[in-house]
């Protein structure tokens, strides 16, 4: 049965968590178990997550889950689906399943999804991307946008927040030639419910991008964060796509596929000025961003087809 708005479960997986009202995060892993089932098997480094859902003996979880070492989340996940696999548990029943924020995946991370990737090992890995290192004070990640304020790159008048572009995960996740890959965002809900729907029936390993906002590391009042994550698809700032590799097409270098391609993005300004992060940022650093935005669609549509 295909999950939708109207299909999906009102059974709840992960409830009673301690997260920050409009928590982007919380909203994937709430949605994502909900599709996975109770027999979903989880995995979680330090991070957001692990820290509002493991408060003993208040735990958040309705599946069986456990708190990973910071950079080992795939290792351990590979290792929940050998010993699965070694007591004969069934595939269908059973999804394993990683949720990391993005410093927990594209920093140090990153070796661990590598192996795990190049083993093909049978599990989803979901990565809830909130741009920073929010548990531990709002530090920079390599998934940090380019001008926004943190605690490790503050903006100001002579500042001008973080000075690199956002690492492209997708892309490196991609050239290992995974089964399947896809970006999405909590503000485009049915898309990523349909995404996870799709990694779960696939055999190998599958990874999963999601764009999940934090309210306090953005700077933007709670109510507005699914507003945000919407926002960020629409002004091509954020972009919905798939990989599928090799191992579905048949073709060498496997296929991509952008879900959304709008002839023309919302105005980036707007965007920007609501979240305190680009508070300090010049007209010279918003050009900035829009090229950059501009150069990556331009890479995709010339480069994906």
């Amino acid at each position: 049965m295909t999950v939708n708005a109207r299909t999906i479960t009102d059974e709840e997986f992960f409830y009673g968590h301690k997260a920050c009202p409009g928590c982007g995060g919380a909203l994937a892993v709430r949605q994502a178990l909900k599709v996975l089932g109770p027999h979903a098997v989880a995995a979680l480094p330090a991070g957001c997550m692990s820290a509002t859902g493991f408060n003993f003996p208040q735990l958040a979880f309705g599946n069986n889950a456990m708190i990973t070492p910071f950079a080992a989340t795939a290792a351990v996940l590979s290792g929940i689906e050998a010993g699965l696999r070694a007591q004969g548990a069934a595939p269908e029943d059973v999804t394993v399943v990683g949720f990391a924020g993005d410093g927990g995946t594209a920093d140090i991370g990153l070796q661990a999804l590598s192996g795990a990737i190049d083993r093909n090992d049978d599990v989803l890995y979901i990565c809830y991307d909130n741009e920073a290192y929010m548990n531990t004070g709002i530090q920079k990640s390599s998934l940090t946008p380019f001008g926004a304020s943190t605690t490790t790159t503050p903006a100001g008048k002579r500042e001008h927040g973080c000075l690199t572009q956002k690492k492209s995960l997708f892309d490196i996740v991609a050239a290992h030639r995974i089964p399947y890959a896809a970006t999405a965002s909590v503000g485009y809900l049915n898309d990523f419910i349909k995404k996870v729907e799709r990694a779960r029936d696939i055999k190998g390993t599958r990874f999963i991008h999601v764009m999940a906002p934090c309210p306090v590391g953005w700077g933007f009042p709670s109510a507005d964060m699914v507003d945000v994550a919407r926002e960020i698809v629409d002004t091509g700032l954020w972009y919905l796509a798939e990989y599928e590799g090799p191992a579905l097409t048949g073709a060498p270098g496997g296929t991509f596929h952008l879900n959304r391609d709008p002839k023309s993005f919302k105005p980036i300004e707007p965007y920007l000025r609501r979240q305190g992060r680009f508070s300090a940022d010049d007209g010279a650093d918003l050009a900035l961003i829009e090229r950059a935005r501009d150069e990556r669609w331009s890479y995709m549509r010339e480069t994906w087809g």
